[in-house]
């Protein structure tokens, strides 16, 4: 009993030491500040160490597996700590600001709002604004999924209503330098800020749609306007945060699903956990699940309403874009009644 009890602790920690081992080659290899070759030998020396580590345990030498992990992993959580975020590099133009926001009474003013006239993804008309709106105007919120790579794959926006002036929408981004691509793999080794950028419908809906060729759709949430209004608040205090002390994206843990749950969690009971989450293309079928979407039609018919090519095309300044996309997407029951 002792044996087996001894070969399974020593296959228990030879898998978190395996995980380990990948973790760390893969931040040594994506955030070395050097060329190939040297970056490729310090990851490679790093994995051997390693495995001379797990070798050490199976021979019962648990000592030396802890001295030989101790050596790889002080250094190198020590450079970890030293790779902070910053607010300021050479941005690409259309992060070149994040959002800030400020609420007086009933007036919500928000800095930095992007209004780009795009004509393709390098021709553009650069427009920052500052908006204010009412939230006494407030009537709902609205989800947008982006639908880049398959069924899977989106990206998400929320956007707010209002009754007296144009939606404001807020996109949880990667603020990407001059230069520089999105790697998925990247992401999780603090390779990418985070921004949190404030837009007009017309720039960073339309934009997705007609410039880059997205399957965007439009779903209507199913909340009450205290929790809308609890939900921009949460926006507020995010982007204000971010614009105040920056902070890393992360492909996992903080994108721009996971923060959206994160925020909607702490208001909504019917926000729990799900595996959807993390696969942001399959939001649809939970939004429905958990009934933050109408329920009056089948899964497929409200999915086909909800997509906005056919719609979303017009010349500039198109001031019928937000209302001309939302025409036949179904209203939860009772959306919006209490607005």
């Amino acid at each position: 009993m002792k044996r087996s009890f001894r070969i399974l602790w020593r296959v228990l920690l030879t898998l978190a030491l395996l995980l380990a081992t990948l973790w760390g080659t893969s931040a040594l290899w994506a955030r070395l500040p050097f060329a190939d070759m040297g970056r490729g030998a310090l990851a490679a020396g790093f994995a051997i160490g390693m495995l001379l580590a797990i070798a050490q345990l199976w021979r019962g030498k648990l000592g030396g597996a802890i001295g030989i992990t101790a050596a790889l992993w002080l250094p190198l959580l020590g450079w970890w700590a030293t790779i902070l975020p910053s607010n300021n590099r050479d941005w690409q133009p259309d992060v070149a600001h994040v959002a800030a926001a400020s609420i007086d009474g009933d007036v919500l003013t928000v800095r930095n709002v992007r209004n780009f006239n795009w004509r393709s993804d390098t021709d553009f008309d650069e427009r920052w604004e500052t908006r204010q709106y009412h939230l006494s105007q407030l009537q709902g919120a609205d989800l947008f999924l982006s639908y880049w790579a398959g069924e899977s794959i989106a990206h998400a926006i929320v956007s707010f209503d209002f009754a007296d002036s144009d939606p404001l929408a807020f996109s949880i981004e990667i603020r990407k330098e001059k230069g520089e691509a999105y790697s998925a793999t990247a992401g999780f080794f603090k390779t990418y800020e985070l921004a949190v950028i404030a837009a007009d419908e017309r720039d960073v809906v339309k934009v997705r749609s007609t410039v880059r060729g997205e399957d965007v759709r439009i779903f209507r949430l199913d909340m009450q306007r205290e929790t809308a209004l609890g939900l921009l608040n949460q926006y507020v205090l995010l982007a204000n945060d971010v614009h105040a002390q920056p902070r890393w994206y992360n492909t996992l843990t903080a994108n721009c699903t996971t923060m959206i749950f994160g925020m909607a969690r702490r208001l909504d009971p019917r926000t729990r956990l799900d595996w959807r989450i993390l696969l942001p293309g399959q939001l649809p079928s939970y939004l429905r699940d958990r009934e933050f979407v109408s329920r009056d039609v089948p899964l497929a018919d409200l999915i086909a309403a909800a997509r906005i090519g056919p719609r979303a095309a017009a010349p500039p300044p198109d001031p019928e874009f937000s209302e001309r996309i939302r025409q036949g997407v179904p209203y939860p029951a009772g959306a919006r009644s209490d607005s």
